[in-house]
C-alpha cells in the first residue's frame, strides 16, 4: 500500500502550507545548527590541540588534530546508525529533538576540556548527536512536504547547512578580533567558540517539541500493527535484495564524499593557516599579532569556502532535477577530484581564497545530492534508517581519512625534509594524493538506479 502520491511536473515551494512551512524550517534549523557546530570544530581544532598539548610541534598538533576528527566522525557513524533506526520505530520528530539536544550540550561540554582525552570524549558525544539529524531531518522533511516540493526542499535544507558554517566563520573572525584587542585572552578563543556554538542550537530543543510526526508514518505505524511489518530493521534493510542493493551502493557514494570532504577539503584551515603565516611573516608582522590574524584569515577563508558551497549545493538541486541523479553525480564527482588537487598544488598567496569558493563549490555541492536521492532509495518504513546507514555508516571508513592525511603527511614530511623541502610541500602532497577518493563514487553512480520524476518507494 503506498501512502505517498505519484510525483507533480509544477513543483513549487510556495505550494506549501504554514505548518509544511514550520516542519521545513525545524528540519533545516536543525541540520544549520548541527553543521555550525561542526564547523566550529574544524576552525578551533587546531587551537584547541595547541592548548590541550602544550609544547607539541605543528606537525603533532596535525596528527592529533587527525585523530579527534576520526573521533568524532566515528561518533557520528555510530550516533547515524542508532538513532536513524529509532526515527523510523519512534518518529523521526521526536528522535530529532533529541539529537538536537546531544550535540548541543556536548559542544558546550568540549570548552571545558582539560586534556587530549576528555576533549576526544566530547567531541565523540557530539557526534552521536550530530550522526543522527542528517537521515532524521531527510526524512522528516520527504515524509511532511508533498512530493512535488520534496527534491527543491532537500536541496535547500542542505544549502542552508552552509549558512551554519558561514556563521562559524564569522564567529571565528570576532574571537580572533577580540584576541587581538585584548578583550580575551590568548589561546582561549576555541573555549568561547564551542560555548557559542551550543547556545542556538539548545534554544532549537524548545521550538521542535511543536513538531508532530508525518501522517503517512502515523498510518503507516497503525497498519504495521496488523500486517506484521518491522519499522527501522536492519534485518528488514538487508533481507530485501532490492533495499540492501541500494544502501551498499549508497553507502559507497558517501563514503566518497565524506572522505573528500573530512579527509581533504575541511583541513584547508591547515593549509591558508600556514600560507598566511608565512606571508604575514614576510612582510614583518610582529609574532605576537600573527596568531591573531591568522585566525582572522582562516575565518575569512570559512567564509569564503562555504559561500561556494551554498552556490554548489544550489546548484547541484537544479542539475539533479533537470537532468537526473546519476547525471548530476557523474559531473559532481569529476569536478570535484580536479578542482581538490589544483587547490592544494597551487594555492600559494592570500590572494588565492577565491580558489576555496571553487573547491567548496564542487565538494559540498554533492551533499544536496545526498540529502535529495538517499531518501528516495528506502520505502517509508526504512526511510530514515536507510539514508543514516548510508551517510553514516560510511564515517567508520571515512574515519580513516583524517587519520591517513596525519600518517601520511607525518612520511612525506620525513622525506621532505631529507630533500630540502618544507613540510607545507608535504601536506599538499598528501592532500592530493587522496583526492583521487573522488573518482571511486563513480562506480557506485554506475550501478544505482535513476530516480528523477518517480514516486518513493513504498
Amino acid at each position: 500500500m503506498s501512502f505517498i502520491p505519484a510525483v507533480s511536473t509544477k513543483p513549487s515551494l510556495r505550494d506549501l502550507n504554514g505548518y509544511q512551512w514550520f516542519v521545513f524550517a525545524m528540519a533545516s534549523l536543525a541540520w544549520l545548527f548541527d553543521c555550525l557546530d561542526q564547523q566550529l570544530f574544524i576552525l578551533a581544532r587546531n587551537d584547541a590541540l595547541k592548548s590541550l598539548l602544550p609544547g607539541a610541534d605543528p606537525t603533532t598538533v596535525k596528527l592529533y588534530g587527525g585523530y579527534a576528527t576520526s573521533i568524532f566522525l566515528a561518533g557520528w557513524a555510530t550516533g547515524g546508525l542508532f538513532f536513524g533506526s529509532i526515527g523510523d520505530r519512534v518518529g523521526r520528530a521526536k528522535t530529532l529533538t533529541i539529537t538536537v539536544l546531544i550535540y548541543s550540550l556536548c559542544t558546550g561540554l568540549s570548552a571545558f576540556s582539560t586534556g587530549w582525552l576528555d576533549f576526544a570524549a566530547y567531541r565523540f558525544l557530539t557526534g552521536l548527536g550530530v550522526g543522527g539529524v542528517f537521515g532524521l531531518a531527510v526524512a522528516l522533511i520527504a515524509d511532511s512536504l508533498p512530493p512535488a516540493n520534496r527534491p527543491g526542499a532537500l536541496g535547500l535544507l542542505q544549502a542552508l547547512s552552509a549558512v551554519g558554517n558561514v556563521t562559524a566563520g564569522l564567529i571565528s573572525m570576532l574571537m580572533a578580533s577580540l584576541t587581538a584587542s585584548g578583550t580575551i585572552a590568548p589561546g582561549t578563543s576555541w573555549k568561547y567558540m564551542f560555548l557559542i556554538g551550543a547556545v542556538p542550537a539548545f534554544l532549537c530543543v524548545f521550538i521542535q517539541m511543536r513538531l508532530k510526526e508525518p501522517a503517512n508514518w502515523i498510518a503507516a505505524k497503525a497498519a504495521a500493527k496488523e500486517t506484521g511489518v518491522r519499522f527501522g530493521s536492519y534485518l528488514e534493510l538487508f533481507g530485501d535484495s532490492r533495499w540492501r542493493t541500494n544502501a551498499l551502493l549508497g553507502m559507497l557514494l558517501c563514503i566518497t564524499g565524506v572522505v573528500g570532504l573530512w579527509g581533504i577539503g575541511f583541513f584547508s584551515p591547515e593549509l591558508v593557516g600556514d600560507v598566511i603565516t608565512k606571508s604575514l611573516r614576510e612582510k614583518g608582522i610582529p609574532e605576537d599579532q600573527i596568531a591573531s590574524q591568522k585566525g582572522y584569515w582562516i575565518g575569512i577563508n570559512s567564509i569564503i569556502q562555504n559561500l561556494g558551497a551554498f552556490f554548489g549545493m544550489i546548484g547541484f538541486s537544479w542539475v539533479a532535477q533537470k537532468i537526473g541523479r546519476k547525471g548530476a553525480f557523474t559531473i559532481g564527482f569529476i569536478a570535484a577530484f580536479f578542482v581538490t588537487f589544483g587547490y592544494f598544488r597551487m594555492f600559494q598567496t592570500m590572494n588565492d581564497l577565491w580558489m576555496s569558493a571553487l573547491m567548496g563549490f564542487f565538494q559540498l555541492g554533492l551533499f544536496a545530492g545526498f540529502a535529495i536521492y538517499l531518501p528516495e532509495l528506502f520505502p517509508l518504513r526504512l526511510r530514515s534508517t536507510g539514508t543514516s546507514f548510508c551517510y553514516n555508516l560510511g564515517r567508520f571508513i571515512a574515519a580513516s581519512g583524517p587519520f591517513t592525511l596525519g600518517m601520511l603527511q607525518q612520511y612525506l614530511a620525513q622525506g621532505a625534509r631529507e630533500r630540502g623541502a618544507s613540510e607545507l610541500d608535504a601536506f599538499r602532497d598528501a592532500c592530493c594524493a587522496m583526492s583521487t577518493v573522488f573518482l571511486l563514487g563513480l562506480v557506485a553512480v554506475f550501478f544505482l538506479p535513476e530516480t528523477k520524476g518517480k514516486p518513493l518507494p513504498e
